[in-house]
């Protein structure tokens, strides 16, 4: 999932690192140990990058790599989720793969299938050992945090790969509507509260023209593919939509009881479905909401002829429109908490942790050297220091101490760090670097009171959020992220996932768009999902439960 730190304080970028010379030691045990002309191990590294950043010549990477002795060359992917993983499956399938994948959460991270496969094919390299031997900071947070311990550690014992850890309170609720409350007021309009209201709310968007131009060119509704909290967001009026432990997809499981079910075929469910369909039909939803990609998204908000869009479902407004815009736009969106449903439900989805999947990976390509350099270099990452430059860059540059009179983003707590507004770029490795980004840091963190500025954006988050943190039921919350599957069944499970995913998907977006309707066709989209394999899926993941509960891998 996205979290403003990692999309505000942006990583990297592509380029490859070209070695001025380079010498091999043969004589090392197992993989050969590759070192630059200045005696630098030399790391085949597989990332995600953005355009903005080229990690050649990075601050961050400059500093570890003087800190570590590491020469880094990089394999990069861009931060488009589908592309990346293709490339990163691509490279493992051709066994042409990276001594390390050093990954994004929300991009390309592992699975837990995934791991376990990998291990047991001798990819990926068992980390414990290294751990106990070099890396003191991640050794402490496995011993003090079970949750985390249970994330990284698989049923034989191994820890094949580490996730990040990041207590991000705003994306723990990620399922947020932003609405444009200067048409509201314009409008002499309320905030939303039920999903009733929400109709004639985007109605009078439609209609009205809000932004003033005398043209029908307002957009009610819309979003991107990428980062999308429409369904769930309209859906939790209806059944409890579930955030998902794989990689950004939504998850199909939760618990009634100590029973593990799935919501998606149920009466509310499928009420959920006609109400998005009746907002896409009446043209208060946008087509290209289920089609765009962030860029288009980010085009319609900041369109110089006009304001155009009335709300959008996504963490943060960011995503959608340029902060601190020269015409004060980005100051227009707030919030809207739950809203109520026609039998009175009104949830929210919950994302704990709030950083999901296996981004830290050694793999058998690597050298002893250039496994120790690159434990090494993780375990600096999880100090304070190590989270501050990698996450911000260098002092004095990306962040400063605080100063007198600054505030944390928890008033009670005593302020550690500045983060820089207006900071160069290609200075920090952002959402690379969030190993131990625990709540007591992120509070640290000096964040102006004004909450509509671009200084103030954690605390504009962190309020918006506190109008979500009620609505989790979390009786039926499934801790997908803290289970092991059977090791035995790691490919069938990462099989059934992609498959039923892809069918529910697919069938909601076929209802909500009318291609497929849902009066006539529910009951063969239902009996699709049980051929597609569900009532497996869901029994693996009873078994997992069932272990879990008894405190047992």
């Amino acid at each position: 999932m996205r979290s403003s730190v990692s999309k505000v304080v942006a990583l990297a970028a592509a380029g490859a690192l070209a070695l001025a010379a380079c010498s091999s030691d043969k004589s090392s045990k197992g993989a050969a140990n590759e070192t630059s002309a200045d005696g630098k191990v030399v790391i085949d590294t597989f990332t995600p990058s953005d355009s903005s950043t080229n990690l050649t010549t990075n601050a961050v990477t400059k500093i570890v790599s003087d800190k570590f002795k590491i020469q880094f060359r990089w394999q990069t992917t861009t931060y488009d989720a589908g592309p990346a993983k293709e490339k990163r499956q691509i490279a493992l399938a051709s066994g042409d793969y990276p001594d390390l994948f050093f990954l994004i959460p929300w991009v390309d991270a592992f699975t837990q299938a995934e791991v376990l496969k990998l291990g047991q094919q001798g990819v990926a390299v068992p980390l414990e050992g290294l751990i106990k031997d070099n890396a003191p900071n991640i050794q402490k947070v496995l011993d003090s945090n079970k949750e985390y311990k249970e994330m990284a550690t698989a049923p034989d014992g191994h820890i094949y790969a580490l996730p990040q850890w990041a207590d991000c309170f705003h994306c723990t609720y990620p399922d947020k509507l932003w609405i444009n409350s200067t048409w509201l007021k314009k409008l002499g309009l309320q905030v939303p509260k039920t999903t009733d209201d929400l109709r004639k709310v985007l109605e009078a968007f439609k209609t009205k023209d809000p932004n003033g131009n005398g043209k029908a060119d307002e957009i009610p509704m819309t979003t991107d593919v990428q980062d999308s909290s429409l369904i769930a967001y309209l859906m939790n009026a209806f059944a409890y939509d579930p955030v998902g432990a794989n990689n950004g997809v939504r998850s199909l499981l939760t618990l009634n009881g100590d029973k593990v079910v799935t919501p998606v075929t149920s009466d509310q469910w499928k009420e959920g479905l006609k109400y998005i369909h009746g907002l896409y039909k009446d043209g208060l939803i946008d087509q290209a909401a289920f089609t765009q990609n962030a860029q288009a998204l980010q085009a319609q908000g900041n369109d110089p002829k006009a304001v155009k869009l009335g709300s959008v479902p996504v963490l943060w407004p960011g995503i959608f429109v340029q902060l601190d815009s020269k015409d004060g736009r980005d100051k227009q969106y707030d919030a809207v908490p739950p809203l109520t449903g026609p039998e009175g439900k009104s949830y929210t989805g919950y994302n704990h942790p709030t950083s999901t999947g296996y981004t830290f990976m050694l793999t058998n390509k690597a050298s002893k050297e250039a496994q120790v350099a690159a434990i090494k270099m993780l375990d600096w990452i999880y100090s304070d220091e190590g989270q501050m430059i990698t996450n911000m860059g260098p002092e004095g540059v990306g962040w400063t101490k605080p100063a007198a009179g600054d505030i944390a983003l928890d008033a009670s707590t005593k302020p550690l760090y500045k983060p820089a507004q207006n900071a160069p770029k290609n200075i920090s490795w952002g959402a690379l670097g969030q190993y131990n980004n625990t709540l007591a840091f992120r509070n640290a963190q000096v964040v102006p009171k004004d909450i509509y500025s671009g200084a103030g954006l954690e605390r504009r988050l962190w309020e918006a959020t506190k109008q979500y943190e009620g609505h989790v039921d979390k009786s039926q919350w499934f801790p997908q992220s803290f289970m092991w599957p059977d090791p035995s069944l790691s490919g069938e499970i990462a099989t059934l996932q992609t498959n039923l995913n892809n069918y529910v998907n697919q069938n909601q977006l076929a209802f909500i768009t009318g291609s497929k309707n849902i009066d006539t066709d529910w009951d063969a989209y239902v009996k699709g999902l049980e051929s597609t394999g569900m009532p497996r899926y869901l029994q693996i993941n009873q078994q997992a439960y069932d272990k879990y509960k008894s405190g047992s891998k």
